[in-house]
């Protein structure tokens, strides 16, 4: 694959993944904008690793706090950070059972432009109300088993394109009263199995190919991404420490309803 296309998704991916704007379906218009052959899931999963590493690298705190609580509670001492933990593995469970189905009855995945619109548009909208309406009073502490139920299922909805897994995650915890910074941390958070899941069972799969020339490709981009997504997601949280989610609901209004005319032939 050419070297700036590589470059294009590693940005592209690095950029939106933490942003409540959906980076797949970003990434499903990468090919479409640049009229380059699709570069597939096995490829889009690799920039979605390197992601991975930066948002272990800006969280690690809360992971060794995990840990560390995960220790502790085997001792049979009580410990908030592994509750969180609890917690996290929790609202895994729902997306797990829903991905394991997708992909075996949708394997290529939904990758239609107008599909991507009409969820970028609809669920930015839906993002935008629940920021208006939720109140701020509640912190990742203040979570309870039906919250983060509630958040784990709204998570299945990320798997159609252009609905943003890290938006839809914001957007539950906003509903339910979670501060903004707390809700993007939330949702970084559940971003790590998210992401590890998928990239192992793709990682497993470019594996067994064989592909030599695939993997050099899968390094650059991975890099890249890493890159992009750590300097995002720095700012993400500098931003929601002193502002609101308007802009992306925004951005994702118009963007969904471009995509909307040019899926309708509306604009040429």
């Amino acid at each position: 694959m050419p070297l700036l296309h590589l470059a294009i998704l590693a940005l592209v991916q690095g950029i939106t993944e933490f942003l409540p704007i959906s980076s797949s379906g970003h990434l499903v218009m990468v090919p479409l904008v640049l009229d380059v052959p699709d570069q597939g899931l096995t490829l889009d999963v690799a920039v979605h690793v390197g992601t991975l590493g930066a948002v272990i690298l800006y969280l690690w705190r809360d992971i060794l706090e995990m840990l560390v609580g995960i220790a502790r509670t085997m001792r049979g001492r009580s410990d908030p950070a592994a509750l969180l933990a609890g917690y996290l593995i929790l609202a895994t469970l729902p997306v797990i059972g829903a991905g394991y189905a997708f992909n075996h009855y949708v394997p290529g995945g939904i990758r239609g432009i107008e599909v991507i619109g009409w969820a970028t548009l609809g669920f930015g909208i839906v993002l935008f109300i629940s920021d208006q309406i939720g109140m701020t009073v509640r912190r990742i502490e203040h979570l309870r088993v039906n919250d983060v139920l509630f958040i784990g299922c709204a998570q299945i909805l990320a798997l159609i394109p252009g609905t943003s897994r890290s938006g839809i995650c914001m957007t539950a915890a906003r509903v339910l009263g979670v501060e903004r910074s707390d809700a993007a941390r939330f949702a970084m958070l559940l971003s790590i199995p998210a992401i590890a899941g998928a990239g192992s069972l793709k990682g497993y799969e470019l594996w067994q190919s064989g592909d030599a020339a695939l993997t050099t490709d899968v390094f650059f981009a991975a890099g890249l991404a890493f890159i992009a997504a750590l300097f995002t997601i720095i700012g993400l949280m500098a931003w929601l420490r002193r502002a609101t989610f308007t802009p992306f609901a925004i951005y994702r209004v118009i963007l969904g309803a471009a995509l909307i005319g040019i899926s309708y032939g509306w604009i040429q």
